[in-house]
């Protein structure tokens, strides 16, 4: 009999979209799916882009230069520059999403058996690229009671061994929602810089900020420029998630060179994506400013419906669109099954992420969801009166 591989066994399934089985089934008998477990925003693509596209009259789509469409790196330049970011476009390699960038990092970073710390809860498709390579991701954990601020620096101190070589973190953070203040980036760049070891900064969120709060770049951090690696993407940026095209950026020219000998073997990243995302980049700030009074107030709604839910805790993120949510239930996942399979509500129900998926120690996580606000409010309202209602009636609530 033909067997694939124990690595390909090993591999974890992704929390986020593990349970769509049982939601297509769902929608099958008729039920409406409130999604709230995938950060698919519904809010539509700059017309820029939309209309680059509609436009190309090519009579054959080229290879790219590996590292990307020079035009298209040069406008990355001067997006940066506009955030208070000077880079040159050799410190640019595109890459097939904020995804492969991630994975480029890993490999570049770590060799197998070594060591990567990360704050936990984290996005979960880390997991499933550090095994891919053998690399151990050592969580370092941060909780919903305080609101999953960085954990304080001994923390990490007693985790550093001669294995780490990494801390990676994602800033807005991506799956509590939590952004990153100037004294935890500093604090992350003294480490980083003492103990000589590359910090990985996920920033594809980076327009997401809410309460006048602002993202810090990694490359904005003095005197770490040898060791910082930074993960990029336009999807969540432009609502352009199926473009599939992000960037690795870093100052370090031997990471920069080791990219793009990944990059060359792939051949080269998608030309239609880029000349899209190059045309999203001239949508007017009023694209951008609209986006996040939307989210703003889709987060504001969110957070206040779930907390006026008995049992249910839901601190208020000031970044990216997500937020984690303790339920008062045996299990998520079960709750969240159960959900798809068992209850409706009015004709619908509602589709979460199970908060394990996104942890590296076992046990933790099993009472919360991860939630995305990519509706609009009114979905976010019928979905939270569904969810209320199913913990009315779920057999395996807790009272707490």
């Amino acid at each position: 009999m033909l067997k694939i591989s124990a690595k390909s066994h090993s591999l974890p399934i992704s929390p986020i979209r593990r349970l769509v089985p049982l939601a297509e089934a769902a929608a099958a008998r008729g039920t409406h799916i409130y999604k709230l477990n995938i950060g698919q925003p519904d809010i539509h693509t700059p017309i820029e882009a939309v209309e680059a596209v509609q436009a190309i009259q090519d009579h054959i789509f080229p290879y790219s230069h590996s590292a990307g469409l020079l035009p298209y790196r040069q406008k990355l330049v001067e997006y940066y520059r506009k955030n208070n970011i000077s880079l040159d476009v050799e410190d640019i390699i595109v890459t097939l999403g904020g995804t492969e960038a991630a994975q480029m990092a890993m490999l570049i970073c770590a060799n197998p058996g070594e060591e990567i710390l990360v704050p936990e809860p984290f996005y979960a498709n880390y997991n499933t690229f550090a095994a891919s390579y053998d690399t151990i991701l050592v969580p370092v954990p941060s909780t919903i009671e305080n609101d999953f601020a960085l954990p304080p620096r001994e923390e990490f101190l007693k985790r550093i061994t001669s294995r780490t070589r990494a801390i990676l973190i994602c800033n807005p953070n991506n799956p509590t929602g939590h952004l990153y203040t100037q004294e935890e980036m500093q604090m992350l760049a003294d480490m980083a810089s003492y103990h000589n070891l590359y910090l990985i900064s996920d920033e594809v969120y980076r327009e997401f900020c809410y309460d006048g709060t602002k993202q810090i770049s990694a490359l904005s951090l003095k005197g770490i420029d040898e060791n910082v690696i930074v993960i990029d993407s336009v999807s969540k940026r432009y609502s352009m998630c199926g473009v599939r095209l992000g960037n690795i950026v870093s100052r370090n020219k031997e990471v920069i060179a080791a990219a793009l000998k990944l990059a060359q073997a792939r051949l080269s990243p998608p030309y239609l994506a880029q000349i899209a995302a190059s045309a999203a980049m001239e949508a007017p700030q009023k694209y951008y400013d609209d986006v996040v009074a939307e989210y703003t107030a889709r987060r504001d709604c969110l957070v206040e419906e779930l907390n006026k839910i008995p049992g249910v805790y839901c601190p208020k993120p000031q970044g990216a669109f997500y937020t984690m949510a303790h339920f008062p239930v045996d299990d998520c996942h079960k709750f969240s099954s159960w959900l798809l399979e068992e209850f409706s509500y009015k004709g619908a129900t509602v589709q979460l992420a199970p908060a394990a998926g996104f942890y590296a120690t076992k046990g933790k996580g099993t009472q919360e969801a991860r939630i995305a606000y990519v509706l609009c409010k009114e979905d976010l309202l019928a979905a939270c009166e569904c969810l209320r209602e199913a913990l009315k009636v779920y057999p395996g609530r807790i009272d707490e």
